[in-house]
């Protein structure tokens, strides 16, 4: 007899007049509990009251086994992580394979510009050439630093090394141009670089104060980021589009920590830049929901 529905698996009830009955019941049919009112042919299948302890236990938790809450989690949790896997190295090494080499052209370009103008850096005189044509700084007419952005996409950090940071380069423009296609690759670099570069410009105009928004004219004489604010953009902006909570922790949660850590005019340019990035994200998945909605209305009117 089963433990959880004691009225079901039951033998039938005897017939009136086949055998007789004295009340309260007999030793072969004794006395069952509340449950359904049956009668039982088998006294240790149901013991009093009618309901077993697993049954009673069962009853409390609403039918859920213990754990269940946690189980969840776990399958939630392996199922974003895979969801992430896929979305962010699977399906661009597919890509790659059917592309070929050709498909990561920006990010041999990038690394090749950055290996080039720190070659350049190293030479005497070259430090000097290196900020002409792509240093960008807060105190530059707004003309000069608009002109020299794009170039400053492919000029490290002097005081840094470089090398440390060429494989987060060729990772993020590698993954962006597989997953986002080259032109809103490019888009998103440029967006998240050239944001950074115009807010530290009003954080200038402000003046120290304003909640410490604002800054001193000296942080005016420092250079900007360089490549690193595209790379941030780039992993945040995947991250969203292809939702993917680890890689955005990594990328825009290490920024944040990074700012509180060390505050200075780099760790505000990458905030910048994955603020521009979140919008980015949020406005082009937005926009794919439109068109999604519109694509099934559409096909819903022809049927």
């Amino acid at each position: 007899m089963s433990i959880l529905h004691p009225d079901l698996e039951r033998p039938s009830e005897s017939r009136a007049g086949d055998e007789p009955r004295v009340a309260g019941g007999t030793a072969d049919e004794p006395r069952v509990g509340a449950v359904g009112g049956s009668r039982s042919g088998r006294a240790e299948d149901e013991p009093r009251g009618g309901l077993t302890e697993g049954t009673a236990r069962v009853g409390r938790t609403g039918g859920r086994p213990r754990g269940g809450a946690f189980l969840r989690a776990v399958e939630f949790v392996g199922r974003t992580l895979r969801g992430e896997w896929y979305g962010i190295v699977v399906d661009p090494l597919r890509q790659l394979r059917r592309r070929g080499p050709a498909a990561l052209l920006l990010a041999f370009v990038a690394c090749a510009g950055v290996i080039f103008f720190h070659a350049i850096a190293q030479h005497p005189g070259g430090e000097a050439a290196v900020r002409i044509l792509g240093g960008v700084q807060g105190d530059l007419p707004l003309w000069l630093a608009l002109l020299r952005t794009p170039v400053s996409l492919y000029v490290p950090a002097l005081d840094l090394p470089v090398w440390a940071g060429i494989t987060q380069l060729f990772l993020a423009f590698a993954l962006a141009e597989l997953a986002l296609g080259r032109r809103r690759t490019l888009l998103i670099a440029y967006t998240a670089t050239l944001a950074g570069t115009l807010t530290v410009r009003v954080m200038l105009a402000m003046g120290p104060g304003w909640w410490g928004l604002g800054l001193p004219p000296e942080v005016g004489q420092v250079l900007d980021t360089g490549p690193s604010a595209a790379v941030v953009g780039l992993f945040t902006y995947l991250s969203v589009v292809r939702h993917a909570p680890l890689v955005f922790v990594l990328t825009g949660g290490s920024m944040v920590f990074e700012s509180v850590v060390r505050p200075n005019l780099a760790g505000r340019e990458h905030l910048i830049a994955v603020a521009a990035a979140i919008t980015l994200g949020l406005l082009h998945e937005r926009r794919r929901r439109r068109w999604s909605a519109a694509t099934k209305t559409q096909d819903t009117a022809s049927v």
